[in-house]
């Protein structure tokens, strides 16, 4: 994976610590806590129909988050076991020592993610942001591409009025006209783009060098505790992208996979195909190469925080993060196939 980098979390250690999770030792009492977001991707389908609760033989209470920065929030207080976020959160909560493992690379980002000017704004590229109102979800991974944007295009970010606001609050503050564009992904992205245009997106602020990715987390106490939930977790994940994989076409706009995912997501039903494109998805034996969780994801983390550290949204850069991912529970869930 490239020089990589969703979702300010300002984390205590005391948060973390007494957080009491199930013994697997009787796996029909297991429960798990899984926070998921808005994101059109393929997993919402093994969601929607059960999968995981069938394979891991577990009670899963499925919770919504509007931002990785909540995400991370809760698994920080113990109140989510498994988790969905963006690189750039993944970072943050990895900088500041919050126990975690990466479990699952999820897919780069490309079109899914976008910055949208509001027609009559005046803005046509991103140094006409200059002096304008823009919004995004602080800590997130748009947050980190219109910060790379701005420095790749020259332009100071205190030049810009940078507001923080969750992706519900933006798809208001923009129909109200309160702002000139944020960057921001589905379905808020679908929604301002009826009254704007998009000036650029993730695949673009990756080719500048600062792509972005999302990922699937657990708390490191609840894996050890029940390390065969989280493998037969991923290898849902897994089994859910190798069927979009295979056959993409077959998810459109009249399957039950984007009739499931809009339902879970709120994105347009005509949208959903197109928005799966968005992404860059990695298989399953792709995750545990050298390119994602056997070392490339690693490499991506310490680089997003580095930016993040440049950026004053954390403090200090670890010397190594190799702690924060794992490719065991990949490399198990292929063995058990």
């Amino acid at each position: 994976m490239p020089t990589i980098s969703r979702r300010i979390l300002l984390l205590s250690s005391a948060a973390l610590a007494g957080a009491a999770f199930l013994s697997p030792a009787v796996a029909e009492d297991l429960k798990i806590t899984i926070g998921y977001q808005t994101v059109v991707e393929p997993s919402k389908v093994p969601q929607a129909d059960g999968a995981y609760e069938k394979a891991t033989k577990a009670s899963i209470d499925w919770r919504k988050f509007d931002s990785g920065a909540d995400v991370i929030a809760a698994v920080a207080s113990g109140s989510v076991d498994i988790g969905y976020v963006g690189s750039s959160p993944l970072a943050a909560a990895a900088s500041r020592e919050l126990p975690i493992q990466t479990i699952f690379v999820v897919g780069l980002i490309g079109q899914s993610e976008a910055l949208v000017a509001r027609n009559g704004a005046g803005i046509e590229k991103v140094a006409d942001l200059a002096g304008k109102k823009v919004a995004v979800p602080f800590v997130s991974t748009t947050h980190y591409s219109l910060l790379a944007a701005l420095k790749h295009e020259n332009v100071d970010p205190k030049s810009v009025q940078i507001l923080n606001l969750r992706p519900p609050e933006i798809a208001a503050a923009f129909a109200r006209g309160d702002i000139d564009a944020a960057y921001v992904w589905d379905p808020a992205l679908g929604q301002i783009k009826t009254s704007g245009k998009v000036v650029l997106d993730s695949s673009q602020v990756a080719a500048w060098g600062a792509p972005t990715f999302d990922a699937w987390i657990v708390r490191t106490d609840f894996a050890e505790k029940n390390p065969e939930a989280v493998r037969d977790f991923v290898k849902v994940t897994g089994t859910a992208y190798a069927d979009y994989l295979a056959k993409p076409d077959a998810w459109s706009v009249s399957s039950s996979q984007a009739v499931a995912i809009a339902k879970l997501t709120g994105a347009k039903l005509e949208e959903v195909p197109e928005l799966l494109k968005g992404y860059v998805f990695p298989t399953l034996e792709e995750q545990a190469s050298g390119k994602f969780l056997g070392g490339g994801t690693v490499s991506a983390i310490a680089a997003a925080s580095a930016f993040l550290k440049e950026q004053g949204k954390v403090d200090a850069v670890l010397p190594d993060y190799s702690k924060y991912v794992t490719s065991k529970y990949v490399t198990e869930a292929l063995a058990s196939n």
